[in-house]
């Protein structure tokens, strides 16, 4: 049993970011009823800061409001801060205060990387001194997308989405992110992906010349091998996303591409000022739309005191 050791009224706020799949293969569900993945992971830069603070239960709080984040035990946060405090076998709890930069139900992870920015803010507010393989492995049971905003930078994602491995990544590119009012639900996406395709290999496999491509810099070659099998079932339940997918390749970027589940829609440019005047042109047409650079790192600490 670990002894857990905190300073009075200390707090730690950790930083994670927004993740995107580059390449999301998606297979036939499997036993358990997850799909199998084969999926290049981007951590690029929008993100979630999380504060936590001991306190004599668990409880979680939003610095301003925001719809469809649970402020119960359903939010992922929590769940993660128990499960930490169970794997060192404490008797332990803590206020967490979120400040949401994250696209909600965006496909965009903004709960996993709650979720991971709770362990490593615990495990440094109790020194705790968790592995690096053991927060890996709680990671993974809170949800596939877990562990890599725990890593961050590029990563190819495998199972389901949880075993990471990161891989070389010589580019340097701006995503303008198109932001949409409503959001979609992930297990509703893939429910759809089930009906649309049957006959889904059981297998997907690994996207090889996008990994070249990303390992050279060749941001030009990395926008063409954009994909996502997702892409079917998202525009099958938001017929509206093909109109707005349409509008952004006709302002010429390297690559456009929809983010994990959606509906946000991304573009690839690999100058800032392309990627701003993008932002302009489809803010004039009424798009809410941001910047984000990537790669970006993973969770870490911004605030200790």
């Amino acid at each position: 049993m670990s002894e857990a050791r905190v300073e009075p009224n200390a707090r730690v706020t950790v930083r994670a970011p927004a993740k995107i799949n580059l390449h999301l293969g998606v297979g036939s569900p499997r036993a358990d009823g997850f799909h199998p993945l084969a999926t290049v992971y981007q951590a690029v830069g929008l993100y979630d800061d999380v504060t936590v603070t001991e306190a004599p239960d668990w409880s979680v709080g939003l610095t301003s409001p925001v719809d469809g984040v649970p402020l119960d035990d359903d939010n992922i946060a929590i769940r993660s801060g128990r499960a930490l405090v169970a794997h060192h076998g404490l008797d332990l709890a803590a206020r967490i205060t979120i400040a949401k930069g994250i696209p909600v139900m965006g496909g965009m992870a903004g709960g996993s990387a709650d979720a991971a920015a709770t362990l490593l803010a615990l495990d440094r507010l109790w020194d705790l001194q968790t592995s690096d393989e053991d927060l890996l492995r709680i990671a993974g049971e809170l949800g596939s997308d877990v562990p890599f905003a725990l890593v961050g930078g590029t990563a190819l994602g495998t199972g389901r989405g949880e075993v990471v491995t990161p891989v070389p990544d010589s580019t340097s590119v701006w995503w303008v992110v198109v932001l949409s009012d409503q959001g979609l639900s992930t297990p509703e996406v893939y429910r759809r992906f089930d009906l649309l395709a049957p006959d889904a290999e059981a297998e997907p496999s690994l996207p090889q010349a996008l990994l070249d491509a990303l390992a050279e810099g060749y941001t030009d070659e990395v926008g063409a091998l954009l994909h996502n099998d997702l892409w079917a079932a998202a525009r099958d339940l938001r017929p509206d996303l093909v109109d707005v997918e349409a509008q952004l390749r006709v302002l010429g970027p390297d690559g456009v591409l929809l983010s994990g589940s959606g509906p946000t829609l991304l573009m690839l440019h690999d100058d800032v000022e392309e990627a701003r005047n993008a932002v302009a042109e489809l803010t004039e047409r009424g798009l809410r739309c941001t910047i984000a650079p990537g790669p970006v790192a993973g969770a870490h600490v911004v605030t200790y005191a």
